[in-house]
């Protein structure tokens, strides 16, 4: 199989897709060789929707461990699969069920929202999950002035700046990714590409937010770079978004704000980890009806809360 070129791989892929009636779903951060065989590319939120509205009984989930996990909880009748197990996050380590409760403990009036990044486990003991793309939505419809928010203080400090008449409790998590991206850095990049707009993800440092053009999720940078009459941009996210923003607009420039923005637990997958999962039907992803249950609930409720009006 490794003897295989990248056009030979796509192409049993594709062929084994329709022979098993597997759904592949990638998230944006994949390579952009697995994004151009997948049946659907997205952000975490898309991704969760893609999932739950399907009617394909295997599912292949090109990312990381916790979304492979939410596929299989919010379709416990469908098989989940991920190509690489070990492909975890950093972020999602640095909060558990333990800490939430703690959190809880000293403000029992708080809402609990817990960014998608995280373990069942964790979702389990929260009130309500939110992505990137839909925190701000989400917490501001909640009825309860005081929120936790856990485990990204970058994005919770992010909405927090829109929502004065809440109070927030944070915990010190962050995407080491994006977090270690230093303002330095951006002002380099906005002197050597003066003519650049720059699109920056919310869990960059606040600091860094306050000098970009654009702050959104991955989708929503995406759709920026898309929309925008601009020729030139530096995009401070995973570096799959600047090749995939190179392929599909080979006319426009993107700039990698800095090379530490690359996530080597997306980057664990390949095209013949895809390949081997499709022909053998491995690394299944199993939980138990009292995990899965535990853990619905707050993502069913980011659903219903990002669907409504308010």
């Amino acid at each position: 199989m490794k003897n295989l070129s990248i056009s030979e791989m796509s192409e049993k892929i594709e062929k084994l897709k329709k022979e098993k009636g597997a759904l592949v779903l990638a998230h944006y951060y994949q390579d952009l060789a697995i994004q151009l065989v997948a049946d659907h590319c997205g952000d975490s939120f898309e991704l969760a929707k893609i999932a739950r509205s399907s009617d394909k009984d295997i599912i292949i989930f090109c990312g990381v461990s916790f979304m492979a996990d939410s596929a299989k909880i919010m379709n416990p009748e469908k098989r989940v699969f991920i190509p690489r197990r070990d492909a975890g996050c950093l972020m999602a380590d640095m909060i558990t069920p333990e800490k939430v409760l703690e959190m809880k403990k000293a403000h029992p009036d708080a809402a609990v929202v817990c960014y998608i990044n995280s373990t069942a486990a964790t979702k389990a003991v929260c009130d309500i999950c939110v992505t990137s793309s839909n925190a701000l939505k989400v917490v501001s419809a909640l009825p309860q002035d005081e929120i936790i928010f856990i485990p990204d203080r970058n994005l919770g400090t992010f909405v927090a700046k829109y929502l004065p008449d809440k109070e927030f409790y944070f915990m010190d998590g962050c995407c080491p990714i994006h977090h270690d991206v230093t303002l330095e850095e951006l002002r380099a990049a906005k002197a050597e590409h003066p003519d650049a707009l720059v699109a920056i993800h919310p869990e960059c440092r606040g600091e860094l937010l306050a000098e970009c053009d654009y702050i959104g999720s991955t989708s929503g940078i995406l759709d920026f770079c898309r929309s925008s009459d601009a020729t030139e941009f530096i995009v401070c996210t995973e570096k799959a978004i600047v090749d995939r923003l190179s392929y599909e607009m080979p006319q426009k420039k993107f700039y990698l704000m800095s090379p530490c923005l690359v996530c080597t637990d997306m980057k664990k997958t390949s095209l013949c980890d895809l390949l081997d999962t499709l022909e053998n039907l491995k690394n299944e992803v199993y939980m138990t009806d009292e995990e899965m249950s535990a853990a619905r609930l707050p993502l069913e409720r980011m659903l219903e809360a990002a669907a409504s009006g308010k």
